[in-house]
């Protein structure tokens, strides 16, 4: 793009509901490059005003707890119902090569070819929790277009929960019962934060498993103090690949967010994201200057290298770094 009329001009499509243009603009938005971040942040302020109207649901689980088949399964019914749903599935990126799994759309077969729905793998790169850095702009650009249903999908590992749960208005928790998920979720804090945690496979001989582990981990919740006193978290079993169960996690979605919108609760908390975005992306292009820096970048794997070794401590080479900005 060369102009503000290119921008435009994408702007338009996008709000008219133009797949192509959508997938190009998320493109525009995840790219590192300087001109690209200008045009982006140029479609997204023309964009601002046609955003924040989607129900925003965040799910995480560990790998194999079946995110995608629960996803599919569930994105179907809704958009049977009349709903349009945007996926943004953040893959897991391999440390040693950079490469990303980008099977989601054969993993979500339905909504692959469903022309209400809208599936977005991007690579999770270095950011934290394995978060791709853009999500939050792509989640706007798909509220443009029209998708009132957006579903993130993070990769369970890591902090990526806690990070997604700073993005969404719900946020559910897949477990599987027998897997050790449920102290596993315990441990990593993740019912602190859930707005819903659901025991998935619930079908067959693993029924019995499941509502014992539901069980257990409601008994759980009672001892931990809710992260919004509006809402209590749910604990539900579920079946993504027979479809049982998940009317009642829709159910709960839609009661914590009529609950939410009427006192208000939802648009603080969406007005306090916003809030954290920004350091978040402040302290991104805080490092992104320091390591661009032409004085600094040459100094960069030095002082890495003394850190590593134990010659230099974590704060004598911040406050080095520092110094070389002239900002001490």
């Amino acid at each position: 793009m060369n102009d503000g009329s290119d921008t435009s001009e994408l702007a338009r499509q996008v709000r008219n509901g133009s797949r192509a243009a959508l997938g190009r603009a998320i493109t525009l938005v995840e790219s590192n490059r300087p001109d690209h971040e200008r045009d982006a942040q140029g479609l997204l302020a023309a964009l601002l005003p046609h955003t924040g109207q989607a129900i925003r649901l965040g799910l995480t689980g560990v790998p194999g707890a079946g995110k995608s088949t629960t996803i599919d399964t569930l994105g179907s019914t809704l958009t049977g119902r009349g709903h349009k749903v945007a996926v943004l599935a953040v893959d897991p990126t391999s440390q040693r090569t950079g490469g990303s799994i980008l099977g989601d759309k054969t993993r979500m077969a339905r909504l692959a070819i469903d022309g209400n729905a809208f599936i977005r793998p991007s690579p999770a790169g270095a950011t934290l929790g394995g978060v791709a850095r853009r999500t939050r702009e792509t989640m706007l650009l798909c509220e443009a277009a029209g998708y009132d249903i957006i579903i993130v999908e993070t990769v369970g590992i890591g902090q990526s929960e806690t990070t997604v749960a700073g993005m969404v208005d719900f946020f559910a928790v897949l477990m599987v019962a027998g897997a050790g998920d449920e102290l596993q979720g315990i441990k990593k804090g993740v019912l602190e934060i859930a707005d819903l945690i659901a025991i998935n496979k619930a079908d067959g001989d693993n029924v019995t498993r499941a509502e014992r582990a539901a069980g257990e981990l409601r008994q759980a919740l009672h001892i931990l103090t809710p992260s919004d006193p509006n809402w209590t978290p749910r604990v539900i079993t579920v079946s993504g690949m027979h479809d049982t169960g998940l009317d009642d996690l829709w159910g709960a979605v839609m009661e914590h967010h009529t609950t939410l919108t009427a006192c208000g609760a939802l648009t603080e908390k969406r007005r306090e994201q916003q809030v954290r975005w920004m350091w978040t992306l402040l302290d991104d292009r805080l490092q992104q200057i320091v390591r661009r820096h032409p004085d600094i970048s040459a100094r960069l794997e030095t002082l890495t290298d003394q850190v590593r070794t134990g010659h230099l401590t974590a704060t004598s080479a911040v406050n080095r770094i520092i110094a070389a900005l002239g900002l001490a």
